[in-house]
């Protein structure tokens, strides 16, 4: 006994905890500054998944994680590396801070993009075949950019009340299966649902657009969603378009009578029935540069056994851990950072 205590005592003992760090990177001429959030069970021997968020037009990274898009407990619990990179000024446009920049300036952050991806998987180990990012408002329009122009990087994406100017997906270059998940609101009045001016595709075209992109199915299955709170005065419905390439699909949450909103049941002015930050990793997490995650496997239970997946936690709509699991949507947390959605009803 005494030899056991002796070795435990002359073993280091180390807990790396959460990282929370503002970083700053020299790109075009310009002192660029992000966000980085690391996941206190990050090794650096796991390859492990990164999520970009990009705020919205005139935004701040600092704003956004801490009021709208916090992924940090959910990064904490499915174990992924979290970005929130802050746009640069825009001179013709107030100096507000911008993705796409107005004219004559031809700036673009697609590379930017690409080299914050660059240098932070030099510095971490970043699973390359799971890089996602997604957006609010302008940062979901900068999402389809980087969709279309850095396919080659971006494994799958999600839009939150962002358009898509007539001729955005003019440059796409699809080299892969891209899942793409739209989160819109029908009364919108900044990025209208159906666009009445011709500037913006409807959000209908661009659904089309990545269903007919990635091959899915023509029509899709709607879903009616619970209405959770009826004060909120909006629902929601979900479109899938299953059975693309790699058994990719595309889908859009819907929020009836929703408007320029980033909807999550901590919000007290947007849609309270769905949580966009839940609903985004649960979505993208399941796709990687193939396509769906397990889409060769003739049963997708067999093919997490094989692949040694397990579960590290099961936590609820606000990423609390809970032990009543009946009647209620749970999320499974794995380890090789893929989340499942269930209810399991006696």
């Amino acid at each position: 006994m005494k030899n056991i205590l002796i070795l435990l005592l002359i073993i280091p003992f180390t807990v790396m905890s959460q990282q929370l760090t503002t970083q700053n990177i020299l790109y075009d001429g310009n002192n660029r500054e992000y966000i980085i959030y690391v996941p206190q069970s990050y090794s650096p021997s796991i390859s492990t998944p990164i999520l970009f968020a990009l705020h919205g037009g005139s935004g701040y990274a600092n704003d956004f994680m801490n009021y709208e898009a916090d992924f940090r407990s959910i990064s904490d619990t499915a174990g992924f590396v979290l970005v929130y990179p802050q746009a640069l000024e825009d001179p013709n446009d107030g100096n507000s801070t911008n993705w796409l920049h107005k004219e004559p300036t031809d700036h673009k952050d697609i590379f930017f993009i690409e080299t914050l991806i660059d240098t932070i998987s030099s510095e971490y180990n970043i699973d390359l075949s799971r890089i996602y990012a997604c957006g609010y408002s302008l940062g979901g329009m900068f999402s389809y950019e980087l969709a279309c122009q850095l396919n080659h990087k971006i494994t799958a994406i999600s839009s939150v009340a962002g358009a898509a100017f007539f001729g955005a997906f003019s440059n796409c270059n699809i080299s892969h299966p891209t899942a793409v998940l739209s989160i819109n609101g029908t009364a919108d009045n900044i990025h209208p649902y159906n666009d009445q001016n011709g500037w913006y595709f409807s959000v209908a075209a661009i659904d089309s657009f990545w269903s007919y992109t990635n091959n899915t199915d023509v029509i899709p299955i709607v879903t009616q969603l619970p209405d959770l709170n009826t004060a909120d005065g909006s629902t929601v419905e979900r479109y899938t378009w299953q059975n693309g390439d790699g058994c990719v699909s595309v889908e859009e949450l819907k929020i009836i009578n929703g408007g320029h909103d980033w909807p999550s049941p901590l919000s007290s002015w947007g849609n309270q029935d769905i949580n966009t930050n839940v609903e985004i990793w649960s979505f993208l997490s399941k796709f990687n540069m193939d396509g769906l995650i397990g889409c060769n496997s003739t049963n997708l239970i067999d093919f997490n056994i094989l692949n040694s997946k397990n579960l590290i936690r099961v936590v609820d709509l606000l990423g609390r851990e809970s032990k009543d699991l009946k009647a209620q949507p749970m999320f499974y947390i794995y380890d090789d950072g893929t989340v499942e959605k269930k209810i399991i009803i006696e």
